[in-house]
């Protein structure tokens, strides 16, 4: 009699899940453009970080400031900024990620 449940088919699948929900991103959309970037005191280069500069974060109805921090360097790799993209009416948050 064949098994409902092949040990290694349950394993593999159990795998492609884990793996595809470690990509998933939720999408931050606002119904109006975010206020302009606050001005910040940036700190003094430290070795082995790029400073990632603050944003405005869509939160329950309206934006909060979140202030900047320092990014682990990446070797080989930049940091892009996270930046407010318009579309139609709406404003979409592009998250800051190593390019």
């Amino acid at each position: 009699m064949a098994r409902l449940f092949h040990p290694a088919r349950l394993a593999a699948a159990l795998c492609l899940t884990l793996a595809t929900s470690a990509f998933a991103q939720a999408v931050i959309v606002a119904p109006i453009a975010p206020p302009p970037p606050r001005v910040e005191v940036v700190p003094a280069p430290r070795t082995g970080y790029v400073w990632d500069h603050g944003r405005w974060r869509w939160d329950h109805g309206g934006y909060v400031w979140v202030p900047g921090h320092w990014q682990p360097v990446r070797v080989g790799y930049h940091w892009v900024p996270g930046h407010w993209v318009a579309h139609g009416p709406n404003w979409h948050w592009v998250p800051g990620h190593w390019a």
